[in-house]
């Protein structure tokens, strides 16, 4: 059998549509959705991600308003830059772009952001409101790959998904989506034994290690006709790769996701989601 090529390209366009359509909505109330973006230091490809964001604003209407500060950036001066944002009634969105530099403190930096202009969902607050069902703001990447599972209307409820990832920012949020889908959630990381034995019995896989060197999904690893979403991108001989091959593991599986081109794309289009969700939010509370 072949599988059905996911492909994050289109669904993404759809996600854009409905964003383009809404801001432009917003517009003629006098409402002009806005992003803010914080860029800390000269790695490439954060400024290279965030370049990306950019311009995919522009392409659906949303404002972005963009910071870049050096490498030396204290953590006061920074908890600075997110107080001022936090208190700009024209920003809606606030997205200050990880990995961040070692002296800085990650926990601090997204803890410092108001949860109404949390539009990457990592707040403790939005974190907490999605554990108990209330979310509004969700990870980008998470809520990402259940909008490709609502595209191709795969049914979550009862099935057995195993997940590779535990991170806050995929691994965390992905169990409590596929939670509320009713389906049965198994998390595997850098200290499962055997996940071969848990891939093999999984509906679903979906994983995010990220580093060829030290995890492959191969088509040994999957049961015949299960869902393969590749989460992980990196830069393996020269060439973007997932964790696994997909022209291989699509011969096997009934629906897999390619690296590039795949859950990148959601990845972008539910931020420019939750910045229209998060300008929603301003307005509601007159901010």
């Amino acid at each position: 059998m072949t599988g059905i090529k996911i492909d994050g390209k289109i669904i993404a366009q759809t996600v854009k549509d409905r964003v383009k359509k809404a801001a432009s909505e917003l517009k003629i109330e006098g409402i002009n959705p806005c992003l803010a973006t914080v860029l800390i230091g000269n790695n490439p490809a954060s400024a290279t991600y965030v370049k990306n964001k950019h311009k995919a604003c522009e392409e659906v209407g949303i404002i972005t308003k963009d910071h870049k500060l050096d490498e030396s950036v204290t953590q006061q001066e920074l908890n600075n830059i997110i107080d001022e944002l936090n208190a700009d009634v024209s920003v809606h969105g606030i997205l200050v772009q990880l990995p961040l530099p070692k002296h800085l403190n990650e926990f601090a930096v997204t803890s410092r952001i108001s949860p109404i202009k949390d539009v990457d969902g990592l707040t403790p607050h939005n974190s907490g409101l999605l554990s108990v069902k209330k979310a509004v703001l969700v990870a980008c990447t998470p809520s990402g790959v259940m909008e490709m599972f609502d595209y191709h209307n795969i049914n979550l409820e009862g099935k057995n998904i195993v997940l590779i990832n535990r991170s806050n920012l995929v691994g965390k949020p992905l169990y409590h989506l596929l939670l509320e889908k009713n389906a049965t959630v198994i998390t595997c990381h850098s200290r499962t034994k055997d996940i071969e034995k848990f891939c093999k019995s999984a509906d679903i896989i979906i994983t995010a290690v990220g580093d060829r060197t030290k995890f492959i999904l191969t088509p040994e690893m999957i049961k015949e006709g299960s869902i393969v979403i590749d989460v992980a991108i990196s830069r393996f001989e020269d060439k973007l790769v997932g964790d696994c091959d997909y022209e291989k593991i699509i011969e096997k599986a009934s629906f897999v996701t390619p690296v590039p081109g795949g859950v990148g794309p959601m990845t972008v289009a539910m931020l420019l989601k939750n910045t229209i969700t998060a300008t929603s939010l301003g307005i509601q509370i007159g901010r």
